[in-house]
């Protein structure tokens, strides 16, 4: 099968319907939009949450908080998740990110100290949990802050 022999399935496409074409072809004169109204006239639209000129929800509702635009975010990682890695590996944001356990490099990475690190691995990151730094040391391993 190529691209060029694709076809939809029976039934998928219709012809449009021709509106405006006289009194005959049932949609002539005002083409199924009725009357009058906003919505007959042409270009009509109307934004999203309208409420027909009532007061929409979201501007009814109380405004709580703000969002802080200095925030700092942080890429992190379980020591558990270390334990693919061979011994005495120097393990880099990059190689994570090889590995498929950060998705990007954007963000500081931090080592967080939750499960049982079983390899001697030389870990460096931009910041690690006073647990996390135990058990990496504990492990025979160094932490190495970037």
């Amino acid at each position: 099968m190529r691209l060029h022999e694709l076809n939809p399935p029976p039934g998928a496409k219709r012809t449009a319907k021709r509106k405006g074409r006289g009194p005959a072809s049932g949609l002539g004169k005002t083409a199924g939009r009725g009357q009058k109204g906003q919505k007959s006239r042409s270009g009509a639209k109307r934004r999203r949450g309208f409420e027909g000129g009532q007061t929409p929800l979201f501007q009814r509702l109380p405004k709580r908080g703000f969002t802080n635009i200095f925030k700092q975010r942080w890429s992190v990682i379980n020591l558990a998740a270390l334990n693919r890695f061979d011994d005495d590996t120097i393990v880099t944001p990059q190689l994570l990110k090889e590995a498929g356990l950060l998705k990007s490099l954007q963000d500081p990475l931090k080592i967080l100290g939750d499960g049982e690190l079983k390899r001697r691995l030389v870990v460096q990151a931009h910041q690690f949990s006073k647990q996390a730094l135990t058990k990496i040391e504990a492990a025979g391993g160094k932490a190495e802050v970037i």
